[in-house]
């Protein structure tokens, strides 16, 4: 690389990532062959439209790759073409979540989502989002006690709000969400159901959570995190909606896809598909599990009590620790975690209650049950001084 700066951040960067106990959820690393893919000539290419139906010429290359990474997508979730629509151009998971709002909810309408503090994600309708200002979020939580969500307060919200979509959904939610309950839910209120499920994607593909398509009306996702791709955002939809979403994302929402990142997350769908990732997901949660038994042994309050996935939160103020300062503290060892609000959070954003902590990219270093020993007890000599 001639330019020396940026070779020069590329090399620090490569660095810090393979030094570093990296314990962020929403992380990951991809494969050889997928950075290969993101970094190969497919980004000189523009591709208004769709397959088929291009506003530019010279896209017989990019109709076959965007045909072969839908086919892809439909393949590892187990999917019928006849039932199911794919779409794979959105750029990231806020724009993918977006476009189904604007295809299926009139401005101004009710976004039923989970709040911030209980686990859900900006683009559920929260006010700080664009999707609280286009649409009225309707939120729920979870129970006080359990930290869990509470299904029955769930349905007397909906048949009350009667909002137009039910989001099935969260950012920062450890245990497994029951779609069959959000789908009688989003029945009693008459309501869509979208399920997104960008951090649980790769469990899903796997069996290791409860598949949300035979319930849902639409289903989002992020390409990284469990699914350990590029960054980017798949949407399916029942195919009757096909044509609505297809129009928001474009021209609705966005120009032209990036390809490049298309042909990257082809090669990670592919990727998901082999056994290997199997054994790795399985060791994900396996890792999650363990790591945070370990620390609530030592005395930490895990929300909810544990984890049925990759991620849990703990409750750091318990012990007198902001999650800022824990996060801080962590990263000086070389522990990277994020601060974040833990449910009925008195304290702000910014400085919550919790950190967050995720086996995602560990487990891709090859990490496993004896080395999430090692982990808690660093973290809790580290929070402990």
């Amino acid at each position: 690389m001639k330019d020396v700066d940026i070779k020069k951040l590329i090399k620090k960067e490569t660095k810090r990532q393979n030094k570093v106990i990296n314990l962020i959820a929403s992380e990951n690393y991809v494969s050889k062959d997928v950075l290969r893919a993101l970094g190969s000539v497919f980004v000189n290419k523009y591709a208004e439209g769709y397959p088929g139906r291009r506003y530019y010429g010279g896209n017989g290359n990019i109709d076959e790759l965007e045909i072969l990474c839908e086919k892809r997508a439909l393949k590892l979730f187990k999917l019928s073409s006849k039932k199911w629509h794919v779409n794979i151009q959105p750029y990231s998971g806020s724009p993918a979540n977006l476009a189904v709002y604007f295809a299926l909810i009139p401005l101004g309408g009710k976004i039923m989502g989970m709040n911030l503090e209980s686990g859900g994600h900006l683009t559920h309708g929260q006010k700080v989002s664009m999707t609280g200002r286009l649409w009225k979020q309707i939120p729920y939580g979870v129970n006080k006690e359990t930290e869990m969500i509470n299904y029955e307060e769930l349905l007397n919200i909906a048949k009350r709000e009667k909002p137009r979509i039910i989001v099935a959904g969260t950012t920062a939610y450890s245990r497994k969400i029951d779609f069959k309950k959000f789908r009688k839910i989003a029945d009693a209120a008459g309501a869509y159901l979208m399920v997104d499920m960008s951090h649980i994607a790769g469990l899903i593909a796997e069996g290791v959570h409860l598949s949300p398509f035979l319930y849902a009306d639409v289903v989002t996702t992020t390409t990284h995190k469990t699914l350990r791709g590029p960054r980017g955002a798949i949407i399916f939809c029942r195919r009757e909606l096909a044509e609505k979403i297809d129009k928001a994302v474009f021209p609705g929402l966005q120009g032209g896809p990036h390809m490049n990142q298309v042909a990257a997350i082809s090669v990670a769908l592919e990727e998901a598909t082999q056994p290997s990732f199997k054994k790795y997901i399985k060791q994900v949660v396996k890792n999650a599990k363990v790591l945070a038994e370990e620390l609530k042994k030592k005395g930490w309050r895990i929300i909810s009590g544990g984890t049925d996935t990759h991620l849990f939160l703990v409750d750091t103020w318990q012990r007198g620790i902001g999650g800022k300062e824990a996060s801080e503290r962590l990263e000086r060892a070389g522990i990277i975690v994020n601060k974040n609000t833990i449910p009925f959070d008195t304290r702000k954003p910014v400085d919550p209650s919790g950190i967050r902590i995720g086996t995602p990219a560990v487990t891709t270093m090859g990490m496993k049950e004896k080395d999430m020993f090692k982990i808690a007890e660093k973290i809790d000599k580290i929070l402990t001084k």
